[in-house]
């Protein structure tokens, strides 16, 4: 399949295919206790920037945007040119959970 194919499949996917492109690698710590090697990340969950310019920065999830496929961590912004905080989007496949955060339903 082409490159251009698969990165249109990609972009056009149904949000219920997207989620699926929203698990991250788990820490080793994590993959031994919960026996799997990804899990979908969710908001309040803590990760390690693995890749790009921020790598080994650690933080938590603020916001998970399903439809561009991007995660916003705390702590991960910079200033636009109105002078205004923004955080930077950072792509699930970048990123190792650390530690989840915890609730009765999961």
């Amino acid at each position: 399949m082409k490159k251009r194919t698969s990165r249109k499949k990609q972009v056009n996917a149904p949000l219920h295919l997207k989620k699926n492109m929203l698990h991250v690698h788990l820490s080793p710590e994590l993959r031994k206790k919960l026996k799997k090697r990804s899990v979908l990340v969710r908001r309040g969950d803590k990760v390690r920037i693995m890749r790009g310019a921020f790598k080994g920065k650690e933080g938590s999830v603020i916001e998970v945007d399903y439809k561009k496929t991007v995660l916003f961590i705390e702590g991960i912004s910079r200033v636009n040119s109105r002078g205004k905080d923004v955080f930077i989007p950072i792509h699930p496949s970048n990123v190792m959970l650390i530690e989840r955060k915890e609730e009765e339903k999961r």
